[in-house]
């Protein structure tokens, strides 16, 4: 029994020892990208940007449609979803490997303007505490307009105006509530959402939104059969 004890005891103080090693590696990933740009000059870059799109130019449909998939407590936590992560870990240790973050939109933008997108655990550390100070020096609303505006949309397009001349041939302003829910879902794997390049893909992403749209309140089921019949045509 005390053999038992003592080798659970080892395995604790490793485990804590690699995940001290770990947020300490993070921890400085964080401040050597913040020395290498300091975060408000990073976010100035990116207002100066010649095609930056402010929130209130953006369909409202696509606004719900983006928070609704990708993080529907948004307005409600400080930075990151303890709800997701507690998810995500579940299934990253059933699969013995970082296959979901439970990233926030915050954590994304992080993620979009300092970090690469390869998944392992330090740059996921880094992460986090560059969302947190962003979510202590930005309020929401701008959090939200800089995550559009960090985008990938596919196919060359590097933000939403472009991808709405590119795939519809509309300005941002013309386009449908359908296609605003399409364009939604692509920025989280363009390689696979791209009509161009997988249509069915696509329009199963779509309508993947339309029902966690309905499942968060954010549309009724009215307008929901509307959408999914604009989908399938």
């Amino acid at each position: 029994m005390k053999v038992i004890k003592k080798v659970i005891i080892l395995v604790v103080l490793i485990i804590l020892s690699i995940g001290l090693l770990i947020i300490g590696n993070g921890y400085d990933m964080y401040k050597n990208a913040l020395e290498e740009m300091p975060l408000d000059q990073k976010i100035a870059n990116i207002k100066e940007k010649e095609n930056y799109i402010e929130l209130e130019n953006v369909p409202k449909m696509y606004i719900d449609a983006v928070i609704c998939v990708e993080d529907h407590r948004f307005y409600k936590h400080n930075g990151i979803d303890i709800i997701a992560i507690g998810r995500a870990f579940v299934n990253d240790v059933k699969a013995l490997r970082l296959v979901e973050g439970g990233s926030t939109i915050t954590q994304q933008l992080s993620k979009n303007i300092y970090f690469t997108q390869d998944k392992n655990f330090t740059r996921k550390i880094a992460e986090v505490f560059m969302a947190f100070k962003i979510e202590k020096n930005y309020e929401k609303k701008e959090i939200l307009e800089l995550y559009i505006n960090t985008l990938y949309f596919g196919d060359g397009y590097n933000n939403l105006e472009e991808a709405c001349e590119g795939y519809f041939n509309k300005s941002l302003d013309k386009i449908s509530d359908g296609e605003a829910i399409l364009l939604a879902g692509i920025p989280n794997a363009p390689s696979v959402y791209v009509p161009t390049k997988n249509p069915e893909l696509a329009q199963k992403r779509q309508t993947q939104i339309i029902y966690k749209m309905i499942k968060y309140k954010y549309i009724t089921k009215d307008k929901a059969e509307e959408l999914l019949t604009e989908a399938c045509n």
